[in-house]
């Protein structure tokens, strides 16, 4: 039976997370979902560039001569794909910059439309709705989330709005809103950057996502660094990031595990089950009493989740079929199972940390924030968690367990056991000494006088 129904949503739901309110349905829905235009029949290039690439070519090597250079050495140049054709032709001075069209995936799909199909319905096209969707977001600077300079840089790659696109624009973001160079820096647009593992290190490394220190560490990352340097021959069985993730290029990245190593239907074993509605509890995507919240609805809508057993195992059988291109597929699949294995232990260290910090907002020891659903624990709330018990439970559903359940599946036994399942045994330690610190009467905390203050006698 499944905990909460398959909703019919729309690829972005735009989600308050307070509260469980959703912002108006007349909201612009993501660029990226609508169907890409259909390309106008090409026109014969003359013999030479047009006018208005010359002109292009003419001011912008005097003023960005960096991205002359590589739009000459990209393919777009050799295909006579100007300046124009992605730009529009309304920018033709100094004083007129704004009249230069801003490029969006629909403008790539214009060519590329099978790669911007796939990638609409990957991971990828939902990473600024996610990023918006969490209830703290609005706390931090602007600079980091519009300007681009802290999760937004990394976030940018996702659909956008009409409206949040033309929000970036009057922010200065404006170079900020695509999504396709990303991985395909503009204006060389290099597959041979987007297929290299540098491309996936600006955004997957570091705290929570440190897909780039375990894979280059790993001996799969190993292997192709030496393959890069030419220690090790072209031929050598050596697996990218995008070997098994981006698979013969398909846009459309998605795991069978997903960002949060969380699935439906609840599992079968009766621990595991109680552990998982615990974490969705401290999700906020169940209520404290275990029923299903809106928050539920996008984090469904957001492909957070795999919403069934038939949807978590088409994943697991695409990366079978990846792993067996070096490996048998009996090897390839007990170790991916062995990756279950450890995501169903670290819920449990998690399901443990949140039970006790729960304790402390039932008992009282703990008062609900306002911007708080419930008196529980909030993982969502990220580091903006408003205790330091609170920040700890944090670090070890968004760091330690990450890590652990992650480095299990990248190969990397360092990260999954130090940085992963034995810190989240120290952090629970913590926990439980923090909350006995917390319940105990005063009387039990030994009431010592203050600095400076006479002793008792």
């Amino acid at each position: 039976m499944r905990l909460f129904p398959v909703l019919v949503l729309p690829v972005f739901l735009g989600f308050c997370f307070f509260g469980g309110g959703a912002i108006d349905a007349g909201q612009d829905a993501p660029v990226i979902a609508q169907a890409p235009a259909q390309p106008a029949p090409p026109k014969a290039p003359p013999a030479d560039q047009p006018q208005e690439t010359e002109s292009c070519v003419d001011c912008h090597s005097r003023v960005t001569p960096g991205i002359v250079v590589d739009w000459k050495l990209s393919k777009h140049s050799a295909n006579d794909v100007d300046c124009s054709t992605c730009h529009g032709d309304g920018h033709r001075s100094m004083t007129d910059v704004s009249n230069a069209k801003i490029v969006l995936p629909e403008t790539c799909g214009t060519c590329h439309e099978t790669q911007v199909e796939q990638f609409s319905r990957g991971k990828h096209a939902k990473a600024w709705a996610a990023m918006k969707a969490m209830p703290t977001v609005h706390f931090q600077p602007m600079a980091q989330i519009e300007g681009l300079k802290g999760c937004g840089g990394c976030h940018r790659i996702g659909a956008k709005t009409e409206g949040e696109v033309r929000d970036l624009v009057e922010k200065g973001s404006g170079f900020g809103v695509s999504s396709c160079d990303v991985c395909h820096t503009r204006h060389l647009f290099s597959t041979d950057e987007s297929r290299s593992p540098q491309a996936c290190r600006t955004c997957h490394m570091g705290t929570d996502h440190p897909q780039w220190e375990m894979y280059s560490s790993s001996k799969h990352g190993v292997r192709f660094l030496l393959k890069q340097t030419r220690m090790l021959p072209e031929e050598a069985a050596a697996p990218t990031c995008q070997s098994c993730h981006l698979r013969d290029g398909d846009h459309a990245n998605r795991t069978a595990w997903g960002y949060l190593a969380l699935r439906m239907p609840l599992p079968a074993d009766p621990q595991w089950q109680r552990d998982r509605t615990t974490i969705l509890q401290g999700l906020g995507i169940l209520d404290p009493a275990g029923k299903p919240t809106p928050r539920a609805e996008a984090v469904q809508a957001l492909d957070m989740m795999r919403m069934t057993d038939e949807d978590w195992q088409t994943e697991r059988e695409k990366m079978l079929k990846v792993c067996n291109d070096c490996h048998s597929i009996n090897f390839a699949r007990s170790e991916l199972e062995k990756g279950d294995q450890m995501v169903r232990e670290s819920d449990h260290l998690l399901a443990e940390a949140i039970t006790i910090v729960a304790g402390l907002y039932q008992d009282g020891r703990l008062k609900k924030p306002q911007y708080y659903s419930y008196p529980f624990p909030d993982l969502f709330a990220l580091n903006d968690a408003p205790t330091m018990i609170e920040q700890k439970l944090f670090k070890i559903f968004h760091e330690y367990r990450m890590r652990a359940f992650q480095g299990a599946f990248h190969a990397n036994p360092d990260y999954a056991f130090w940085y992963g399942w034995a810190a989240m045994q120290t952090g629970l330690t913590e926990i439980k000494e923090k909350a006995a610190e917390m319940s105990a009467p005063a009387a039990d905390k030994g009431d010592k006088p203050k600095a400076g203050s006479p002793a008792k006698k």
